[in-house]
């Protein structure tokens, strides 16, 4: 029995001298005696059952293989490859630092097995070098010798730590997280604070080496909250906050939100939001706000999705109180180990959706002069066609806008954004961002609903300078965090274009009128913006000023102005000007200073037709008026009264006189071009249009227009039945005549004693014949100046004496060709002269027994030639019974021949013809002078020969 204890202790002995010896080859460099030495050791010691060291030669042992197959080491990436040939000693000597295992090799060096190719062979022929596999297998039962001892665990962690990164060269991750996974529940008793720090970062390094990030970030955060333990009485805060940014990174976690703005989202949100809320109160506990600040802008910028409503609310109200103390910047924060974290801008609150540059409203958009609209040439090529060129232009096209902007007016950019958060969001100092020009942007605030939709919000601001303007984004101010939101970092944002053209400033007219604004807006086929609209009821024929005040409201001198009407499409005929003006008593108060107000006076004259409509010729039908066959006896005469009395009071809607069925509606438009100041040496100006309603009620009607030869041939009495339409007195006046009054509905013909025309030949030049496209046209024109002209003449006025309202009713329309030719001077005009005076309406005297000289002239107006005319002289008396006494022989005595002749007669020629009377009685005597109808004469119209009535008064014979 002693002597089986003295061989027993004798083997443990040896064993462990062996393993001594070992260890002493070893760090002598002696790699293949340890190697024998080891496996000694090892045999021994398993003999006699000695554990502890028996693991611990197994581990030698496993060094030096190590040493042997990975000559490079395995605490680094980078390393040595071992070269053949070369020898241990070598080898060893060559190592950067003591313990071979803190220096790593190139893993690519490495095969999958983890064995250097170029040393297989001669690994194959070592002697009693363990395999790759072995040291492994050989790690694990010396650490399952020492897991038989309570004291051994510092000796078992440090087993398993060098067998992780032999696994980690070997590249076996899910063998080494085995080891790591024992190393955890490796029980070391009383270890300091500052040595459980350091076994978790151990922990996470090793399972960072091997991959396994997550779990590296794990331990690294256990280390980092063993930093700031209770026990601890002074806690780490900044080794805490320290180790916890160095665990962002294994939860897919990065402190700049560009990161998260690009497609979904990677990692546990839940966890990630747990380790940004321990950022946040290390931060604090640290004593830096605007790192805590800083820290919590990004949880809610970039976890907002992830939030409840309930920790969206918690999270906003801690955020607005730490920024009370210390508001939210857009300034880098650099932290003492030099990182550096970027801002963090509040792009989802709120969140925009779509960014729209606005054209400025239409009375202040800027338009080029036409002059200069060609030297607008992008590009100059000597090619019409490059498919370059094209290239570059659409590219423009996708950022520039085609409107401009004018320097020192209110710009508009609209935003579409929603609210996400559950609560009211309230944004302050809302303001664009932009460059390329100088700009004064216009904060806004504004407050979203609840989780509202979209919501148009208008941002404005004054470029100060001339040039190309970028809008890049928009700044706000929420719960206190200052944001500059970017558009290329805002997603799924769809822009219009965001580059436009400031061109210099522009003065700015505003207009105001006498008339009142009126409900009907104005929608003109061309799409132009009527910026005000007015209205105005007028009577047929009245004239009414329309007083415009143009007010430079602007910053630049108003220079120059030019005022253009357009009418738009209507079915009624509208005679005259409807709209005159004179602009140079305008324009004598220009350049028009900022301030200042200028006058502009618009005469508006409705004339439209006053012809009579069918249901106005109902109603006089109805009424039992007849406006034809009644004798003249006066210039003006009452012809008859309608019966009024006899209508329904209530007559039906369309009956009435001037019911709105009977209004007429006239629209304009009043077109301000302007310009001054910069943007007019620029040749731009600005267009402000005034839309003009105009509603026309009928005043007086002609039911009836004819004819009636009058006592003198170059005179006739123009015929008008006219109808009082309105439901007033009004009185109707023609020339320097009285005045004929008419009732409410009244019809009563008036009488006009009017100079016959000499119409002018209209056109006389073959070059305006040409401008009328057929010889209907040119009718048409001749007989509207024909129109006009007697129009003119006759000076047809109306006047209500309630209202004091006073207008002109027009001819014009009314008068067919018949009617031409009656008042129409005839081409061929005949004179006749008693003893060499014109007698035409008025009464030649003679005596008795005296012989008179009768002459007979013809002026040819017309084109042609015309004669030769046989005219025969006949007397008589007007009894004024109706009876003409033609039996004259005793009485009245020819000297000569009673028949006249008159040769041919060329155009714009004379001829005249003589002969005498001689009267034997006295008394009032009429001459007819009659035309022998001949082939000549019957070729000429009859109204050519129309020639006047002479009256001869026969006295008694001087004594």
């Amino acid at each position: 029995m002693l002597l089986g204890l003295k061989r027993h202790y004798k083997k443990r002995c040896q064993g462990r001298m062996r393993k001594h010896v070992g260890d002493l080859c070893l760090q002598a460099g002696m790699l293949q005696d340890s190697l024998v030495h080891y496996h000694m050791s090892v045999e021994l010691l398993r003999s006699v059952n000695d554990f502890l060291w028996l693991g611990a030669a197994l581990e030698g042992l496993c060094s030096a293989s190590v040493i042997y197959h990975y000559p490079g080491g395995t605490g680094g990436k980078m390393g040595a490859r071992r070269f053949p040939g070369s020898s241990l000693a070598a080898e060893a000597a060559n190592r950067h630092r003591p313990g071979a295992q803190e220096v790593l090799i190139d893993p690519g060096a490495l095969t999958t097995n983890g064995i250097n190719p170029d040393t297989s062979a001669e690994i194959g022929r070592a002697k009693n070098c363990l395999s790759p596999e072995d040291i492994i297998d050989k790690y694990k039962e010396a650490i399952s010798y020492y897991g038989k001892y309570k004291n051994a665990g510092v000796i078992e962690l440090e087993a398993c730590v060098k067998a992780v990164r032999v696994l980690a060269v070997q590249r076996r991750s899910m063998e080494a997280s085995e080891f790591l996974q024992n190393a955890v529940y490796i029980n070391l008793r009383q270890l300091s604070e500052e040595e459980k720090i350091q076994r978790y970062s151990v922990l996470s390094e090793l399972y960072e080496l091997i991959g396994f990030r997550r779990k590296s970030a794990f331990f690294k955060r256990v280390a980092a909250m063993q930093c700031v333990a209770p026990s601890i009485p002074e806690p780490g805060w900044r080794a805490c906050y320290k180790l916890l940014l160095e665990t962002l990174p294994g939860y897919s976690l990065s402190l700049d939100p560009n990161d998260f703005s690009k497609g979904t989202h990677r990692g546990w949100a839940a966890v990630q939001m747990r380790l940004l809320h321990e950022l946040v109160y290390a931060s604090r506990r640290m004593g830096n706000p605007a790192l805590s600040v800083r820290h919590l802008s990004f949880l809610l910028q970039t976890m907002l999705d992830f939030l409840s409503d309930q920790e969206k609310k918690d999270v906003t109200q801690s955020l607005e109180s730490y920024t009370s103390k210390c508001p939210g910047t857009m300034e880098l924060i650099t932290l003492p180990d030099g990182l550096t974290l970027p801002p963090v801008p509040f792009t989802k609150l709120p969140i925009v959706r779509r960014v729209n540059l606005l054209n400025l409203p239409a009375s202040l958009r800027p338009q080029k002069m036409k002059s200069l609209l060609g030297q607008n040439a992008s590009t100059k090529s000597p090619f019409i066609y490059s498919p370059i060129i094209a290239h570059s232009r659409g590219e423009e096209r996708s950022k520039k806008i085609d409107f401009q902007w004018v320097q020192g007016d209110v710009c508009e950019v609209q935003l579409m954004v929603y609210n996400p958060m559950p609560f009211e969001l309230r944004v302050e100092n809302m303001g664009l961002l932009v460059s390329g020009v100088e700009f004064e942007s216009l904060p806004a605030a504004l407050s979203l609903p609840a989780e509202s939709g979209l919501y148009p919000v208008t941002l404005v601001g004054v470029p100060q300078t001339t040039g190309m303007i970028t809008v890049n984004g928009y700044h706000t101010t929420v719960f206190g965090v200052f944001s500059d939101c970017l558009l290329d970092n805002l997603p799924g944002v769809k822009t219009g274009g965001s580059t436009v053209e400031v061109i210099p400033a522009l003065p700015r007219l505003q207009i105001g009128t006498s008339l009142p604004r009126s409900a009907h807006s104005l929608q003109p086929s061309s799409g132009d913006e009527i910026s005000t609209n007015v209205s105005v009821q007028l009577y047929n024929g009245e004239t009414q000023q329309l007083v415009i005040k143009l007010e430079n409201i602007g910053m630049e001198p108003l220079e120059k102005l030019e005022v253009t009407s357009k009418i738009l499409t209507t079915k009624e005929k509208l005679y005259g000007d409807f709209l005159s003006w004179k602009l140079e008593e305008t324009l004598a108060q220009f350049p028009l200073q900022p301030g200042k107000v200028a006058t502009f006076t618009v005469n508006i004259k409705v004339k439209l037709e006053f012809s009579c409509q069918e249901n106005v010729l109902q109603d006089l039908s109805d009424d039992g008026i007849s406006v034809s066959g009644f004798p003249l006896c006066s210039p003006f005469r009452q012809v008859v009264r309608p019966r009024v009395e006899s209508k329904p009071v209530n007559p039906p809607e369309g009956s009435k006189p001037g019911d709105s069925s009977h209004v007429k509606t006239l629209e304009a438009i009043l077109n301000f071009k302007y310009s001054g100041g910069p943007g007019h040496v620029e040749g731009y100006y600005r267009s402000l249009s005034l839309g003009l309603h105009v509603e026309v009620e009928p005043s007086v009607f002609f039911t009836r227009v004819s004819t009636l030869p009058a006592t003198s041939a170059r005179q006739c009495h123009l015929l008008l039945d006219v109808f009082n339409s309105t439901e007033h007195e009004l009185r109707v006046s023609a020339r320097s005549n009285e005045e004929l009054i008419l009732h409410a509905g009244e019809c009563q013909r008036m009488a006009i004693q009017v100079d016959k025309f000499n119409f002018e030949s209209f056109p006389e030049s073959p070059g305006e014949k040409g401008q009328f496209a057929n010889s209907k046209q040119l009718e048409e024109e001749r007989q509207e100046a024909r129109g006009l002209e007697i129009n003119s003449k006759l000076d047809i006025r109306w006047r209500i004496p309630s209202l004091q309202r006073t207008g002109e009713a027009s001819v014009e329309g009314l008068l067919n060709q018949l009617i031409l030719d009656h008042v129409q001077l005839a081409p061929l005009q005949w004179d006749v002269l008693v003893d060499g005076q014109p007698c035409d309406s008025e009464v030649a005297a003679c005596r008795v027994g005296d012989p008179i000289r009768l002459e007979v002239r013809l002026t040819n107006r017309s084109p042609r030639s015309v004669g030769p005319f046989a005219l025969t002289v006949v007397p008589f008396q007007d009894h004024q019974n109706g009876v003409h006494n033609y039996d004259l022989h005793g009485a009245i005595s020819f000297v000569g021949s009673s028949t006249f002749y008159l040769d041919a007669v060329q155009p714009s020629g004379q001829a005249a013809c003589l002969g005498a009377l001689l009267f034997l009685y006295t008394g009032d005597f009429f001459l007819h002078i009659r035309f022998h109808e001949d082939s000549t004469s019957k070729e000429l119209p009859q109204s050519w020969f129309c020639l006047p009535s002479v009256h001869v008064r026969a006295l008694e014979a001087q004594a």
